[in-house]
């Protein structure tokens, strides 16, 4: 059977795009006050100046909303360390500073990270979209960070590595089962990957079946 392919979505206007902005910076306020409960949409939609029925529009949910609202928050500290690129003689050791740079600006408003991480945790087949783009964009900040134009299979394989542990450690320190200490000797661990030399034959074998 072929698969039913969905027309692309039409670029926002200037004024639509403004409006989005209202209700992704409203969510996070409201996010940021009282974590994943504060954000109600009717609430959200009053603090936007938004009809309730425009809101849907733009987020069917409520996790669509604060999926969206992560992937904004991503972009902008995207923007942040492109003006101020981590420093490090290794990518191991770029990746580590990058992550845990990410991981202070979490701490700074705890409850809007709680909000983020668990809209991304209940999100289902629905949510998609939005969930791809979170996941795009964190695997171009780690490569970003890399410094690496070409990376090998290997290392791509590690970015993706990288990313799940990143995710995780998230969920187990908001939910205090992790120090701070803890998240960063995990991510340093993790992103040493990075530099492992490849096996013999390139790293391209693939597995057996």
């Amino acid at each position: 059977m072929t698969a039913e392919v969905q027309p692309a979505s039409p670029p926002l206007t200037e004024r639509q795009e403004a409006r989005r902005r209202r209700i992704l910076q409203a969510s996070a306020q409201l996010a940021g006050r009282g974590g994943f409960d504060a954000v109600q949409m009717r609430e959200v939609a009053e603090a936007a100046g938004v009809a309730l029925g425009t809101l849907y529009r733009y987020f069917p949910s409520k996790i669509h909303l604060l999926v969206a609202v992560m992937q904004d928050q991503l972009a902008r500290l995207h923007t942040a360390l492109r003006r101020h690129p981590p420093a490090g003689e290794l990518a191991s050791e770029r990746v580590a500073e990058t992550l845990m740079r990410a991981f202070r600006a979490l701490q700074r408003d705890p409850h809007l990270a709680d909000a983020m991480v668990r809209a991304l945790t209940f999100a289902d087949r629905g949510v998609s979209p939005e969930v791809d783009a979170v996941s795009r964009q964190t695997t171009a900040i780690i490569l970003d960070a890399t410094g690496l134009e070409r990376p090998t299979p290997q290392q791509l394989s590690a970015v993706r590595v990288i990313e799940h542990t990143w995710h995780s450690v998230l969920i187990t320190w908001l939910s205090g089962r992790a120090s701070i200490a803890q998240v960063r000797v995990d991510i340093e661990t993790v992103c040493r990957l990075i530099d492992a030399p490849a096996p013999p034959g390139g790293g391209d074998a693939r597995p057996a079946g």
